[in-house]
């Protein structure tokens, strides 16, 4: 009897388990109509990203990137002690023929985009979820900004965060 009762459960418990899943499944029309609206929807999304590649394509046109050569650090501090590290790799949409000129006014671009990251780290802006679109939607705009004070508007087009890291202690 000791045998035989484990092995009744655990027929029961399955059979409790399939009839349940039977009775619970959805229609089969509402999860058609679901696929036909997800259809629809895929469909929408695929054509509003096509109108937006074509306009970054076309704002691209005449760009070249440079990357800067040495990563910028952050130090994250709390209560007086370093708790973290952010490093960062980042490159300069200009306009062509301009790369030379982002490596000769490289320092003063480094001192700018330091005092930015420096910044955006003492607000918290390197805390918790930090590669939120949000977040890096806030640094990637000031950065530009400080970009296009340097370099001129005409020249610098945008800055990319091609690596980001945090390393915790």
């Amino acid at each position: 009897m000791k045998k035989l009762l484990p092995i009744l459960m655990l027929f029961i418990g399955s059979g409790a388990g399939v009839g349940a899943g039977i009775f619970l499944r959805p229609a089969v029309e509402v999860v058609e109509q679901e696929v036909a609206v997800e259809d629809e929807e895929k469909d929408q999304n695929e054509a509003t990203s096509k109108d937006e590649t074509n306009e970054e394509e076309i704002s691209s046109v005449g760009m070249e990137y440079v990357k800067l050569p040495n990563q910028f650090v952050v130090p994250l501090v709390d209560e007086d002690r370093i708790s973290a590290m952010v490093v960062m790799a980042l490159s300069i949409e200009v306009a062509v023929g301009y790369g030379e000129e982002v490596f000769d006014k490289e320092p003063k671009l480094r001192n700018e985009f330091l005092r930015i990251l420096f910044d955006h780290a003492s607000v918290g802006g390197f805390d918790g979820a930090f590669v939120n679109n949000e977040n890096l939607d806030v640094l990637r705009r000031d950065l530009r900004e400080v970009a296009q004070m340097v370099m001129g508007p005409d020249v610098a087009n945008d800055v990319l965060i091609f690596e980001i890291a945090r390393q915790d202690y």
